[in-house]
């Protein structure tokens, strides 16, 4: 009996290892001794999971080493790699935003935009991409690497280029943010003699669906209720819908039941009303997954 090969996927340790655990958790994939391994186990035997800092990923599935990783679009640009990238996923440390690498300046700097930093240093982990940046505006700069702690040498050089979600360490060093540099959002990338093999293609392919799904869960809640059918017009002018609500007949044939996916946001606002226009038996329940 042939057995399916195994698929070698890499995500990334640091920054996005918890959230990218959770998100395969909704996904239905769990994963077990990642804070004391680097090769934590996943409950798919189908699977070989190892973990890797996401800034050398895009090397490591380019070479063949992994078939497919988890990674920013800042490092996959970074390190000029040659793969497939299947989908963007739209989630973070932080927030649900792409994150933005920016050119920033000390509060009390005179520079106001990038022409004003010629024949100056900027320090930054993201070098190469860093210089297309200044190259592309024919500014003549020095891009140093920095090991880390970057918005502490903005006062050593003439300005930092540094990732940022929501800003708030940058107003703590009371840094100034002139340009964007790149904005980077996570990715699935593959390499692309894997994506040759049919087996591996479908699986990663379905890796990709049930994450999308569990992403596109994580704001919905479902709604179900019970509603006369004389109130049932009234009732579905107030409703969102996906596509449009389920509506069943129920052994009482004076009712009907509904069911609906809605934002959580408009949750507390929508029951109360639904209520006062006749529904009855509300019930909301999280989901893991929402596949269009």
């Amino acid at each position: 009996m042939m057995t399916e090969p195994i698929l070698k996927l890499g995500i990334p340790v640091g920054s996005l290892q918890k959230a990218t655990i959770e998100l395969f958790g909704k996904a239905g994939f769990h994963i077990a001794d990642s804070e004391r391994s680097y090769v934590p186990h996943i409950d798919d035997k189908e699977i070989q999971l190892v973990m890797l800092r996401a800034q050398e990923m895009s090397r490591y599935v380019e070479d063949g080493v992994l078939d497919v990783g988890i990674t920013g679009y800042d490092w996959i640009m970074e390190n000029g790699s040659d793969v497939i990238e299947i989908c963007e996923l739209a989630y973070s440390k932080a927030t649900s935003k792409p994150a933005r690498w920016v050119l920033a300046v000390p509060e009390e700097s005179k520079v106001n935009k990038p022409q004003d930093l010629a024949g100056g240093i900027i320090a930054t982990e993201l070098i190469n991409v860093t210089k297309k940046y200044f190259a592309e505006k024919k500014i003549d700069v020095k891009v140093e690497f920095s090991w880390g702690a970057t918005e502490v040498k903005a006062r050593l050089v003439n300005a930092i280029v540094e990732l940022t979600e929501t800003g708030s360490s940058l107003k703590a060093n009371n840094l100034r943010v002139i340009d964007t540099v790149i904005n980077s959002t996570t990715r699935i990338i593959v390499n692309k003699q894997a994506w040759k093999i049919d087996a591996k293609r479908e699986k990663i392919e379905n890796i990709s669906m049930l994450l999308n799904a569990a992403i596109e869960a994580r704001n919905k809640v479902g709604l179900k209720l019970n509603v006369k059918k004389e109130d049932l017009p009234s009732i579905l002018k107030i409703l969102p819908a996906e596509k449009s609500p389920t509506v069943s007949e129920l052994a009482d044939s004076q009712y009907v039941a509904i069911e609906v996916i809605i934002e959580d946001a408009i949750e507390r606002s929508l029951v109360p009303a639904l209520k006062r226009a006749g529904a009855s038996g509300l019930i909301t329940y999280p989901l893991n997954k929402v596949i269009h």
